[in-house]
């Protein structure tokens, strides 16, 4: 990966602009109530991988105009993800290996090989964030979080929610850019100046919460609403663990990502900002978050997390708020991670290499379910591969369920994943059951909150140690008669123009 292939998108702006000179991008003048009607609207667009939405009228009952127009589905298919990225859909692999050389970059054998790890010392140095002055993009605002067109997404939520906020947070100690976390946590609004931040315990903000509390001081907490599209993505991708979410951003754009100044705490933010929101988390001030709408289908129950308490709001003069809702796939954060898989699949590759390939199925909640292709060459080697999976990253250690397959399945087809399961596995020896690990607080199959059990099936053909029967040859027709018989089908269908099916296929 040596850059990008679409101009820099310096702010959400400009990737809005190229996005409606594509087509990619359509503008809606009629008004759009943001309770439940913006996200029935939203469903149906990106169940169609329609385009990017703007809503200029965004409306609730009994409020004043909002200060900005809404814009959904900004990341509704893998081609906006990947233009996101400054990229072609087709070259995320190659980011992928990328990143994989980022986390473990290897000492050059040669000159040559030490001309190609240019591009890994420009991103080094892209991967440093810089501090500027103030932004004069930025404009003060009425701080008050009422004011912003703050959608309710499903009929049992308990509010309005922020749900494409980059929450921006330190540890204690100084106000250091390398510290940062960047992370999309959902915020629930109580009121002009408080919201509920909800975040797992695994997360990076949860770490830096912690470490305020342990310290008994008051948490600086930054979101940002908006802002250019590398940026957005790079707090949500799985990130190798020693490249920051800022670093990230700076790889992906090409430059150091600048920061400015926050106006009342002692933090910095990107400059490509549309809406900035600043407050505080007091150690210990919690409130009841939920129920909500979850990419499980299902309402989470309610539970405790910080209060965030705003200070001061800033904004561009046009800026625009950028929401999405999450449910059932189709939605955004499936269609997301489904392109993330081609990033994450090289750095999976390089710790587990007999890992060929890998599907996170977006209809089961994609990380919850996986299915691995493998090289087999020894006994036993599913069960390693399924072990070094659920111990990568910190968002495999919440898939439940792991398929280990032979080369010769499509993974991406269900049918054929389970053909495999049906005839290469025996429950008996092939299955790999493991209890008291984590899982998602939101899965309800669990008996406790944040626990559960995983299972692995190994549905490879068994060698060695593993089977004391052969297994039989498969049935496969040789390539020749295949040719033959496509052959044969496509002078049928040219004979028979009543048989549609026959023109379907040929």
């Amino acid at each position: 990966m040596t850059g990008r292939d679409l101009p820099p998108f310096a702010k959400l702006s400009d990737f809005l602009g190229f996005l409606e000179a594509g087509n990619g991008l359509r503008r809606l003048s009629q008004p759009v109530d943001l309770h439940l009607e913006a996200t029935a609207l939203h469903r149906k667009v990106i169940a169609r991988t329609g385009p990017a939405l703007q809503i200029d009228a965004p409306y609730r009952a009994g409020r004043p105009p909002f200060a900005a127009p809404l814009l959904l589905n900004l990341f509704g298919t893998r081609e906006r993800v990947a233009n996101g990225l400054g990229l072609k859909p087709e070259n995320l692999p190659a980011l992928g290996r990328f990143l994989a050389a980022l986390r473990s970059p290897q000492p050059p054998a040669s000159m040559r090989e030490a001309l190609q790890l240019a591009p890994v010392a420009k991103a080094g140095l892209n991967a440093r964030p810089k501090r500027q002055g103030r932004n004069k993009d930025l404009m003060d605002a009425a701080p008050d979080l009422t004011g912003l067109p703050v959608q309710t997404c499903w009929p049992g939520d308990a509010g309005p929610l922020i749900t494409w906020g980059v929450v921006i947070t330190r540890p204690p100690g100084g106000d250091d850019p390398k510290s940062y976390n960047l992370g999309v946590y959902r915020m629930q609004v109580l009121g002009p100046d408080a919201a509920i931040v909800r975040w797992l315990p695994f997360r990076g903000g949860a770490l830096h919460c912690r470490q305020w509390r342990e310290a008994g001081k008051v948490m600086p907490v930054a979101v940002m609403i908006g802002c250019d599209p590398a940026t957005l993505l790079s707090a949500v991708i799985p990130a190798p663990g020693n490249v920051s979410e800022l670093a990230l951003a700076g790889i992906f754009n090409g430059t150091a990502t600048r920061l400015s100044p926050c106006a009342t705490i002692d933090m910095h933010v990107p400059v490509s900002a549309e809406i900035v929101l600043e407050g505080e988390i007091t150690p210990g001030e919690t409130a009841l978050e939920g129920p909500f709408g979850d990419h499980t289908g299902y309402y989470n129950d309610a539970a405790e997390y910080p209060l965030f308490r705003l200070k001061a709001m800033r904004m561009r003069e046009d800026a625009v708020y950028l929401s999405t809702f999450t449910g059932r796939a189709p939605d955004e954060p499936s269609v997301i991670g489904e392109a993330m898989t081609d990033m994450f699949r090289p750095i999976l590759q390089q710790a587990v290499p007999e890992i060929l390939d890998i599907h996170l199925p977006p209809a089961t909640c994609s990380y919850r379910f996986a299915i691995l292709k493998i090289d087999k060459s020894y006994p036993g080697q599913a069960r390693r591969a399924m072990m070094g999976f659920w111990s990568l990253l910190p968002q495999f250690s919440m898939t439940k369920y792991v398929i280990a397959v032979d080369p010769d399945i499509d993974i991406r087809n269900w049918d054929e994943v389970m053909w495999a399961v049906a005839t290469r596995s025996d429950p008996e020896r092939d299955l790999l059951t493991l209890s008291g690990t984590p899982v998602d607080q939101l899965d309800f199959a669990s008996p406790r909150i944040g626990l559960g059990g995983k299972l692995g099936i190994d549905a490879t053909t068994k060698i060695g140690a593993e089977t004391a029967r052969p297994f039989a040859g498969k049935l496969v027709m040789p390539e020749a008669m295949e040719q033959r018989a496509d052959a044969l089908l496509a002078a049928l269908a040219k004979c028979d123009g009543k048989e549609t099916w026959l023109h379907d296929t040929a």
